[in-house]
């Protein structure tokens, strides 16, 4: 079967189509909670105006936050605007009915960090990028 197949570089029309079709596969096992994405993007800016932190995440359809990026500016890390971002947006996401975060990270970047504010870690790739691990991790967020 695979002989008669060819592979080649998605359009835009392509990635819709893949999308949509994973989303009705997925929509034909489990409703739907919420709308299909729900963009929850922030920026933290200080007394200047001078952009120094962000997250870039969103609620899916079944109601999951999913942290894609959580950045803080060099000068500002250790001094709680990581953990001030992150409370903002599961807020944000608690008040629109996620229960869950999820997110990944490198042990070189905030495996403790997200640790400390309550992220379980629920599976990890060793030795990638060589030397270091990348650890999934989630958080109840209806409790």
């Amino acid at each position: 079967m695979t002989d008669k197949i060819t592979i080649v570089p998605c359009e835009k029309g392509s990635i819709v189509k893949i999308v949509d079709g994973i989303n009705q596969y997925n929509l034909d096992k489990v409703s739907a909670l919420s709308d299909m994405w729900t963009p929850l993007e922030y920026t933290a800016k200080n007394e200047n105006g001078e952009e120094i932190g962000g997250v870039l995440a969103g609620i899916g359809y079944w109601n999951g936050l999913e942290i894609n990026i959580l950045w803080v500016k060099d000068d500002y890390r250790k001094k709680g605007i990581g953990t001030y971002i992150l409370k903002y947006i599961e807020d944000i996401a608690k008040s629109k009915g996620a229960t869950v975060a999820m997110l990944d990270t490198f042990d070189f970047q905030a495996e403790e960090f997200y640790l400390k504010n309550g992220y379980m870690p629920i599976g990890e790739i060793q030795n990638f990028p060589k030397g270091y691990k990348r650890i999934y991790f989630s958080k109840r967020l209806d409790f």
